[in-house]
């Protein structure tokens, strides 16, 4: 009876384990510039990182945690103790995401890195550590300017766009074809991961092909470029060809995304796809239910997925096909 006991405890203590491990939430760690990054949205901000909306396309099996931060390099992410702060987080079996180099290419000390040496350099640091506490990294090259300009404008610092306004900022006559502004920052990741054995996520080519096939005109919807009086929260207007709107984040986070999950097939089981995610957060599309359904087409079946937290129910016109999906710890109001 006695070993009888002992085997059931065992059975019982390996059925909690393996439960533990298959419900364990795997995260995924992004670290990387402003083109990632969360932004603050308490007043009705537009701008967007592109990681602030992926959790919107991955299910409650995976945790987004952006580390991502507005200016940041290589190098000033690991000199400002950001990359080890990460690194302390990492369990086994998480992910971490890693795109720079829009300001690796700055010219300021304190942020400048060499692609084919100290930008590969920090590169590799990033994929062996993250390795080392037993997680899986995945490298990304950036992401596109909206460069349609014939010369490549100076641009000593992405940041300083956001205290331009639609009036001040320089015009230039713009032709139809994309020009690449990054040289070969967009390369050394793709050596990198083929040295390593690094998944690989090539996002320059990706959004390159978005903002070409999109066009010229068609291209700025995606960005923080508004004209005066366009947008309450920039009244004066901007014309930024870096950042993202709402819109252009989700956009270039689903895009991403399907390139993820070919990539790392692991992650294939956890994306999703839905129209419309609605949150309090500043990660979906809206922050009402009633916001997607005013914008869901008529007669089409859309899917709006709710995050955490009681909402309360839409009207729903007639004619609109709505599909709500609450995602875990979303719930009605009653």
């Amino acid at each position: 009876m006695k070993l009888l006991r002992l085997c059931a405890y065992a059975l019982i203590a390996v059925f909690v384990m393996t439960s533990f491990k298959q419900d364990k939430v795997i995260t995924v760690f992004m670290i990387g510039d402003s083109t990632m990054a969360n932004k603050p949205y308490d007043k009705g901000q537009k701008e967007r990182g592109w990681g602030m909306a992926l959790q919107c396309y991955f299910d409650d099996g995976i945790r987004v945690d952006n580390h991502a931060v507005n200016g940041r390099s290589s190098k000033s992410f690991i000199n400002e103790g950001r990359w080890q702060a990460v690194v302390d987080k990492i369990r086994p079996g998480d992910y971490v995401f890693i795109q720079f180099g829009h300001n690796d290419e700055k010219p300021k000390a304190d942020r400048h890195t060499d692609p084919g040496t100290t930008f590969d350099a920090n590169l590799r640091k990033f994929v062996r550590e993250t390795r080392e506490k037993g997680g899986i990294p995945v490298l990304f090259n950036c992401v596109v300017r909206r460069n349609f300009f014939a010369a490549v404008p100076k641009n000593d610092d992405d940041e300083a766009l956001r205290k331009t306004t639609a009036a001040t900022k320089e015009e230039m006559v713009e032709g139809d074809t994309l020009v690449d502004t990054h040289g070969a920052y967009r390369i050394s990741p793709k050596n990198v991961a083929r040295e390593t054995g690094a998944p690989y996520i090539d996002a320059n080519k990706i959004t390159h092909d978005l903002e070409q096939g999109l066009g010229r005109e068609a291209s700025k919807k995606l960005h923080m470029w508004f004209l005066p009086g366009e947008e309450p929260t920039i009244p004066k207007g901007r014309k930024d060809n870096t950042h993202y709107n709402i819109y252009g984040a989700h956009i270039v986070a689903k895009l991403l995304t399907q390139a993820i999950v070919k990539e790392v097939p692991a992650l294939r089981k956890h994306a999703v796809y839905y129209d419309y995610s609605v949150a309090r957060n500043g990660i979906g599309d809206f922050f009402t239910p009633q916001e997607a359904v005013d914008a869901a087409p008529q007669g089409k079946k859309t899917t709006v997925q709710l995050f955490a937290g009681k909402w309360k129910k839409p009207e729903i016109p007639k004619g609109k096909k709505i599909k709500f999906i609450l995602r875990n710890g979303a719930e009605w109001a009653k």
